[in-house]
């Protein structure tokens, strides 16, 4: 491994480390700020490994967690949002296909569209006010994007997204199966 593949998959476990606390915070607007981090440092992971699609969804991904952190202000619960995004998405996938140089294979064009899909998954979730919600959802994005980071030798994608179903699964007994304190 030369040192530039490093630094890319250094890049990628960094931010593994804020995707898989994501899950263990107690409310959805931090759950979504780790979100973000880990969509910032992804975006340059995938950049620098040179996967155009990973790159691409987590810019998006960036805008995504920006609007939803700021909920009340941008009316981020306004369906226009969604349909931006899954815009978005598609028009990246397109994208890598087209201008991103990427060989449009059958097993490319399945590869590539499963971030697609875990994409939107999440923005479905984050339109949800609900940390358990954004959990579950990720029982959809989270086996896509591990596909995906292992077509691609990701490292860090992978383990994130081990450790992101370990840490879903910890999440939803911790917060959202145990038997809740009556008042």
């Amino acid at each position: 491994m030369t040192p530039h593949d490093l630094f890319a998959q250094a890049v990628g476990i960094v931010a593994m480390t804020f995707n898989i606390l994501s899950y263990q915070q107690k409310k959805a607007s931090r759950v979504i700020t780790f979100q973000f981090f880990g969509s910032v440092l992804f975006a340059l992971n995938y950049l620098l490994m040179g996967a155009p699609i990973g790159m691409c969804m987590n810019i998006v991904g960036i805008m995504r967690a920006t609007v939803y952190m700021n909920r009340e202000k941008l009316r981020a619960d306004h369906i226009g949002w969604l349909i931006l995004f899954i815009s978005l998405y598609v028009t990246s996938y397109i994208l890598s296909f087209t201008v991103l140089g990427m060989e449009f294979t059958p097993f490319n064009a399945l590869i590539e569209l499963l971030p697609v899909i875990g994409m939107t998954a999440t923005t479905i979730s984050f339109r949800m006010q609900n940390a358990a919600t954004i959990r579950k959802f990720g029982f959809i994005g989270s086996p896509c994007w591990l596909t995906y980071n292992a077509v691609h030798f990701a490292i860090g994608g992978m383990i994130c997204e081990i450790f992101s179903l370990c840490s879903i699964v910890i999440g939803l007994i911790r917060y959202d199966l145990k038997p809740r304190k009556k008042a």
